[in-house]
Order: structure tokens, then C-alpha cells, then sequence
């Protein structure tokens, strides 16, 4: 698996990166350069990056569009098993999630079942709607016709593994009933929720039906699409630091 540590202080609880479905460790560089590194900064906190096995260079996921790989319930999975294995192995307790889209998602499901300080999810999916079909389906058309398999070479090593094991689950017909509008409930940590008021790939839904059982801080960015951390990361960056001072 392919893991960036970011080093910092053992206190307070380090942040965790947690990236979107064509998303990897190299995919959170955007314009402003190392967006990690620098919420790692501005908060004085530790970070860990990964990309999840077959996206970035970690290992890729054999025959992905074989009989029965279509996992419907991969990001519970991901946030229920295979991250609590992560920070255990990493001794980290009570992170900060934070998540983009697919991994704004899976903060969500891990904060819903475990102790976190605080979960900052970026674009993240509550449940399936149209609107984000039909983004899936052009990516799909632009992967299969156009230059976006090219464009994601660069960050994968296995492009065909990331690709498919996204696209094909979300366009699914099982996966239709996806929500989890009913476990976010069960969230007690603090939450910071950001989407891209030209968000694509979501409506404003998923911010407004966020709901927990503790503070949830709502923001709708102008000039932004569905990643904040690239088209608003100085925005985005505020806001974060702001969500976590008085955390710990």
C-alpha cells in the first residue's frame, strides 16, 4: 500500500487524507502546490496519506471487472474494516478524517462508528442521485473515447483497477439504493461539510441532509466545482484550521 507519512507533532491527533474514487496520494497536489503539507502546517498536527489498494502506486485489484467484483457497500467496508486496521497500525487514535467526495464518505461511516476528533468531508456523497450518474456516465464516455485514461495515467499504476472499480459500482443497478443519511446520525464528533456551489457531481442535498447527533458547520463555496481543496484550497484551508482549534 502506498502511504505518505507526514511528520509533526505525537499531539495533538494527526490528520488523515482520505481521497475521492479516482484519487490517490499524488492526486491531492493541486494549483497551490501540497495541500496536505499545508493543512499539516497550519494546524501543527501530523498527517497520513494513502491511496486504497488499486489507486496510486498501491497494489491494483486482479480481473477488477471480473464476476462478483462489484462490492455495492465498498465505502462501509473501507470505513469499518480496512481503515481501523490502518490506524492501528499507524497508533492512531482519534484522528482527524479528512475526506473527498467517495473519502468524505467513508469519514462519514468510520466517524459513525468510531472515535474520531473531527470529521472534514469535502464533497461527499450521502446518496445516489441523477445528476451524479449522468457526471459518471460522461466520465466513463471520457475514459473509453477521450484523454481522460491518458490524463490519469500519471497517478495511477493501474489505471484500469481505479477506473472501474469506481465507475462501475456507481453505475450499478444495486447500487442505487445507496444512503447513509441514517448512519451519519449516529456521528457525535464535530463536523465541517464543504461542497463547490458548481459542484457536478452533487447537489446541495448532501450538505443539507447531513445531520448528527453533534455540531455539524455547513459551507457552500462560489467558483467551485467538486474539488474544494483545488479550486478554493486557501478557503478551504481557512476553514479547516477554524474547524480545529478548539478540538483536542
Amino acid at each position: 500500500m502506498e502511504v505518505r507519512y507526514i511528520r509533526g507533532p505525537e499531539k495533538p491527533a494527526p490528520l488523515v487524507f482520505l481521497h475521492e474514487g479516482l484519487g490517490s496520494v499524488a492526486m491531492w497536489q493541486g494549483r497551490s502546490g501540497d495541500w496536505p503539507a499545508q493543512v499539516c502546517q497550519a494546524t501543527g498536527r501530523a498527517g497520513w496519506v494513502y491511496s486504497r489498494p488499486g489507486y496510486g502506486q498501491s497494489a491494483s485489484i486482479p480481473d477488477v471487472r471480473g464476476t462478483g467484483r462489484l462490492k455495492p457497500d465498498y465505502m462501509h467496508r473501507e470505513a469499518w474494516d480496512q481503515l481501523p486496521v490502518l490506524l492501528k497500525d499507524w497508533r492512531v487514535q482519534r484522528p482527524v478524517l479528512v475526506g473527498h467526495s467517495d473519502g468524505g464518505t467513508i469519514a462519514l461511516l468510520h466517524a459513525a462508528r468510531f472515535a474520531v476528533t473531527a470529521c472534514v468531508v469535502m464533497a461527499p456523497h450521502l446518496m445516489v442521485e441523477e445528476m451524479t450518474l449522468r457526471a459518471i456516465e460522461t466520465a466513463k464516455k471520457a475514459y473509453e473515447e477521450g484523454d481522460l485514461r491518458q490524463k490519469l495515467m500519471r497517478y495511477h499504476a493501474d489505471v484500469d483497477s481505479a477506473f472501474w472499480q469506481w465507475n462501475d459500482v456507481w453505475l450499478s443497478k444495486v447500487f442505487r439504493s445507496f444512503d447513509i443519511r441514517e448512519e451519519c446520525k449516529n456521528i457525535t464528533a464535530p463536523v465541517l461539510a464543504i461542497q463547490g456551489a458548481n459542484d457536478a457531481y452533487g447537489s446541495l442535498r448532501h450538505l443539507n441532509e447531513l445531520i448528527t447527533a453533534g455540531t455539524v458547520s455547513r459551507h457552500v463555496l462560489p467558483d467551485c466545482g467538486h474539488s474544494p481543496h483545488k479550486d478554493q484550497a486557501q478557503q478551504s484551508l481557512e476553514l479547516l484550521v477554524e474547524c480545529l482549534k478548539d478540538c483536542d
